[in-house]
C-alpha cells in the first residue's frame, strides 16, 4: 500500500495526518503542540516547528510515506542565513509589532493603497512579510544586515524536508511582494524596506501546483511543494465556484474561489492566489475562537456550557453587544485595539454575555466576507461552508446560519489544512489533477445547519455595525488610530 502525508503547521500545533493514495482513507494521524503565543510580539523558533513535526510524524507512525506536502501559517518572517539557519525567532503572522511599518509601506509608494493593489494584490498591513521585514531593518538592523534569506513557514519546514528553498504561489501571494496579478516577485516593492539588499538572491523560487520540491532523504518521499493553511483547506474542501468558506479558528477567515486576481485598494480583501493555478481572494481577522475561549474563562464553564447559555438567550443578546477586537485587529485594521462591550445593564445575564460573545466573533467576520462579493460576484452562489475550531460548537453554527439566512455546511473532517496538504502530495506524485482526486476521495460528507428564520439578522447586524463605529470614533479621539 502506497501511503501519503499531510502536515499543518499552525500556530498552535503541528498536526499529520497518513492517506492511503488510492482511497484517501485516514490510516493515522498524530499531533504536537507548539509554543503559545500572544500579540503583539508573536513569534515562535522555527526549531520548536521541526521538533513538533517529528513528534506528530512518531505519533502517526510515519514509514516511508511516498509522498509528503506541507502546509503551514502564512505570512510569518523566517530571517536565515545562507545555509537557511534562522537568525532569530519567527515573526508570526498574528504580531502587530510591525503595524506602524506597514502604514509607512503604504505611504512610501506614490499612489498609496490603490497602487499597492495594483502592484501585488493587497495592501499591507501587520501580518504582511513584508511590514515585517521593515520592522527588522528598524528595529534589528544587525539581523537585517545578516539575513541572506526570508523564507515563510511552510517554506522553512519544506527546506528542512528537501534541501530546497522554495515556495508556492498560494504562500508567496501573502508576502506583500509577490503579485498574483503579474505572477511574480516585486523586487521595487522590496526596495521600499531596503534599496540596497541583494532581494534576488534573498527570495525562495516559487514552485508551480504540481512542481516538486524535491526528495525527503530520510524516507525517499517526494516533495510536493507545499503552501499556505487557507490555500490548503481550500484544496481540502474541493472548493467550488460560488462556495463561501468561513473559518473560525485562532484568528477567522472568509475566502471564495475565483478565476481571476483581486485587488481591494481598501486592503479589506487580501489577493491571493491558490494552491492550484486560481485565486482566493480572503478576509481574515485576528479575533475568533479565542474571543470565546476567554470569555469561557471568565464565565468558569466548558465548551458544552458556554453553548447552552449562548443558545437559550434569545437573538439580539437584549441589546449587549461585544465588539471582539480584543488583540487588535486586522479586519478592520485596528491592530492597537481592543474589545468594547456596549448596551450593558446591572440585569446582565450569563447567557447574554454568552450569545454576544459569539454574535460579535460572527459579525465581525460576516462584516469583512461582505466585500468577497465586489471582486467575485459567484460568492456565496454556492454552499456556505464553515470550517475550523469554532464549526465544532453548536452556538456558532446555528448563529452563523441565522445570520446569514441560509444553510450552513460543515465537514466531517476537522483537519482540512492537512486532508489538502495529503491531496497536493498526491497529485504532485501521480500527476493526476487534485479535482479528482478529492471526487475518488469522496471528501463530501458533513452536517448542513439550517437558519431560524424568525431571527432578525439585519438589526443584530446593524447593532454590531454601530458598536463598531462608534468604537473606531473613540480610538480616533484618542489618538490610537490613524485613519488612512
Amino acid at each position: 500500500m502506497r501511503v501519503v502525508v499531510g502536515v499543518d503547521s499552525s500556530t498552535s500545533a503541528c498536526k499529520v495526518e497518513v492517506r492511503d493514495l488510492e482511497s484517501g482513507r485516514v490510516l493515522s494521524e498524530g499531533r504536537a503542540a507548539h509554543p503559545a503565543t500572544t500579540p503583539p510580539c508573536s513569534e515562535q523558533l522555527p526549531s520548536a516547528w521541526w521538533d513538533a513535526f517529528g513528534l506528530a510524524c512518531a505519533r502517526a507512525g510515519v514509514d516511508k510515506p511516498a509522498a509528503i506536502a506541507v502546509a503551514a501559517q502564512q505570512h510569518g518572517m523566517i530571517a536565515c542565513d545562507a545555509g537557511g539557519s534562522p537568525l532569530r525567532p519567527a515573526k508570526l503572522w498574528n504580531d502587530t509589532e510591525s503595524a506602524p511599518d506597514a502604514d509607512d509601506l503604504v505611504e512610501a509608494l506614490p499612489g498609496g493603497a490603490q497602487a499597492w493593489a495594483s502592484a501585488c494584490g493587497s495592501v499591507p498591513v501587520a501580518a504582511f512579510t513584508i511590514s515585517k521585514l521593515r520592522w527588522l531593518r528598524r528595529c534589528e538592523p544587525h539581523t537585517f544586515r545578516r539575513m541572506a534569506r526570508v523564507l515563510l513557514p511552510h517554506d522553512w519546514l519544506t527546506l528542512q524536508l528537501s534541501g530546497r528553498a522554495v515556495t508556492d504561489r498560494g504562500d508567496a501571494s501573502g508576502t506583500g511582494y509577490w503579485s498574483t496579478i503579474e505572477g511574480r516577485y516585486r523586487l521595487d516593492l522590496l526596495a521600499l524596506v531596503d534599496d540596497a539588499k541583494a532581494w534576488a538572491t534573498v527570495l525562495p523560487d516559487v514552485l508551480g501546483p504540481t512542481e516538486p520540491a524535491g526528495t525527503w532523504a530520510s524516507t525517499g518521499a517526494v516533495v510536493a511543494p507545499g503552501t499556505g493553511d487557507n490555500m490548503a483547506a481550500a484544496l481540502g474542501l474541493n472548493l467550488r465556484p460560488g462556495d463561501l468558506v468561513l473559518s473560525l479558528g485562532t484568528s477567522g477567515t472568509a475566502f471564495t474561489r475565483s478565476d481571476r486576481p483581486s485587488h481591494d485598494p481598501s486592503g479589506t480583501v487580501a489577493g491571493f492566489a491558490d494552491a492550484t493555478g486560481r485565486y482566493l481572494p480572503l478576509v481574515c481577522t485576528l479575533n475568533a475562537t479565542k474571543v470565546t475561549a476567554a470569555v469561557m474563562r471568565l464565565l468558569g464553564v466548558d465548551s458544552p456550557e458556554f453553548d447552552r447559555l449562548a443558545l437559550s438567550c434569545p437573538a439580539g443578546s437584549a441589546g449587549l453587544a461585544l465588539v471582539p477586537h480584543l488583540d487588535g485587529e486586522r479586519t478592520p485594521n485596528r491592530p492597537g485595539a481592543t474589545g468594547t462591550l456596549t448596551g450593558l445593564r446591572s440585569d446582565v445575564t450569563r447567557a447574554q454575555l454568552a450569545r454576544a460573545t459569539v454574535e460579535g466573533v460572527v459579525c465581525n467576520l460576516l462584516a469583512g466576507a461582505d466585500h468577497l462579493s465586489k471582486w467575485e460576484p459567484a460568492a456565496n452562489s454556492g454552499r456556505v461552508i464553515l470550517i475550523g475550531g469554532g464549526a465544532r460548537s453548536r452556538a456558532c453554527r446555528q448563529i452563523v446560519a441565522d445570520l446569514l439566512g441560509r444553510p450552513v455546511f460543515i465537514p466531517d473532517s476537522d483537519e482540512l489544512v492537512s486532508r489538502g496538504a495529503a491531496l497536493q502530495a498526491a497529485s504532485v506524485l501521480t500527476g493526476n489533477r487534485i479535482e479528482d482526486i478529492a471526487n475518488a476521495w469522496n471528501l463530501d460528507a458533513g452536517t448542513t445547519v439550517d437558519p431560524d428564520l424568525t431571527v432578525d439578522a439585519g438589526s443584530i447586524r446593524a447593532a454590531y455595525d454601530r458598536a463598531t463605529q462608534a468604537a473606531e470614533l473613540t480610538a480616533v479621539e484618542q489618538g490610537q488610530l490613524r485613519l488612512r
